[in-house]
């Protein structure tokens, strides 16, 4: 749902700065599983989490809008044809706009164009607008870690989502 008005682009390392900004300002127990960020920050790029991984979201008119990182899970051969969502953030003046789904749609083509065929994310059990927007968009959930995280004094299932990409 790529509108004139928003445009899927490769991210840059120009783009660290307004990512780790978006990374911080979307942090939220329903969807981190690690303590909210505080001073001093850690880079957002490092050798772990590349440019070349994202997927970035934004206006006609350069603001970020929001992001996916898109990476193989192993480095194995044998699941090569794999491709993992390991973050999507959209920025809070951007929600209810299609962002999230454009990202979704864009990590699809991407896959392909990586000669890929299937892609997988992992979710909070207790993030239901996340799980909600993939299962619209075809993921099923596949496997259910149950109590896999103790967040804000709860257990919380870790949710695993896959689909194919194939067209």
């Amino acid at each position: 749902m790529i509108t004139p008005e928003m445009r899927i682009r490769r991210a840059l390392p120009t783009d660290e700065n307004a990512l780790g900004e978006l990374d911080r300002s979307t942090w939220s127990p329903l969807h981190a599983v690690l303590p909210a960020p505080e001073p001093p920050y850690d880079p957002f790029f490092d050798a772990r989490h590349r440019p070349e991984d994202y997927l970035v979201a934004e206006s006609a008119d350069g603001v970020v809008l929001g992001y996916l990182r898109l990476v193989p899970p192993t480095p194995l051969a044998c699941n090569a044809h794999v491709r993992q969502i390991q973050g999507l953030a959209v920025a809070e003046s951007a929600r209810g706009r299609g962002v999230g789904r454009a990202l979704l749609r864009a990590a699809l083509a991407e896959t392909l164009r990586q000669g890929g065929n299937r892609i997988t994310l992992r979710v909070l059990g207790h993030n239901a607008p996340a799980r909600a927007l993939y299962a619209s968009e075809g993921f099923a959930v596949e496997g259910v870690l149950p109590g896999e995280f103790f967040l804000n004094g709860a257990y919380v299932d870790d949710i695993l989502m896959g689909r194919s990409v194939t067209p």
